[in-house]
């Protein structure tokens, strides 16, 4: 029993990516959904450019895209030094920028859930709602969003695991602060090269294994659910 008892050490790491990767999924929530309709739905110049910077964490090193934030929303960043200077809210070196990290790092996952659950969307559903004279935005949340409801939930449960598994972005853009940053996979890390390790860093991995386990099951319930209320089953 004692293994399974967690260590203040352990509760801090768990606590905070479980904070950070919620705060990811919130942020990625809104734009998520407006860029899945966008590249569902419209046909514009340099779609393919858009598509591809959404993508582009998924191929890049995540130290990169970690290196890009600091670059761009640090404390002296192009981005980031002009908001510290208007609102005195800095990303770099804190929880906050581990949740933005996470998030760019997850946020083409959400994307393409969302995406496929628009695109197996029956537009003559939309159709006749637009011919009843429903206008864009009542179609939009009467009809739509409902019937991507499912996507929605699989695109949340994905970032959130993805969240809780980053790594690279995070310790490059916020580095490994105890109780600010130092999220699981950095509390893993840090074991690591600790004398004598081993043992903690196996709980962690541990940990690690069972919380995503969750989180994707969890997804798959949800998803199922949400799955049948849309066909009225």
């Amino acid at each position: 029993m004692a293994f399974f008892s967690l260590t203040p050490f352990e509760i801090q790491a768990l606590l905070l990516s479980l904070r950070v990767s919620l705060w990811a999924v919130c942020i990625s929530l809104v734009p998520g959904i407006a860029a899945a309709w966008l590249l569902a739905r419209k046909n514009f110049a340099g779609k393919a450019l858009f598509d591809s910077l959404i993508h582009l964490p998924l191929v890049l090193p995540p130290v990169v895209t970690g290196y890009v934030l600091l670059i761009l929303l640090g404390r002296k960043g192009m981005v980031g030094g002009w908001i510290y200077d208007l609102t005195g809210i800095s990303f770099a070196f804190n929880w906050k920028g581990a949740a933005l990290a996470s998030s760019v790092m997850a946020f083409p996952l959400f994307v393409r859930a969302v995406r496929l659950s628009l695109a197996a969307i029956d537009s003559g559903l939309e159709d006749a709602a637009r011919t009843l004279g429903a206008g864009k935005i009542r179609i939009f949340f009467t009809i739509t969003l409902p019937l991507i409801l499912p996507g929605i939930i699989t695109g949340m449960i994905l970032a959130f695991a993805r969240s809780l598994s980053e790594f690279g972005a995070t310790i490059t853009f916020v580095s490994n602060i105890p109780g600010e940053t130092r999220t699981l996979p950095l509390a893993l890390y840090t074991m690591t090269q600790m004398p004598d390790g081993d043992h903690g860093a196996a709980r962690l991995c541990i940990i690690s294994i069972i919380t995503a386990f969750f989180a994707l099951m969890v997804s798959d319930y949800l998803s199922q659910k949400m799955t049948r209320m849309v066909r009225g089953d």
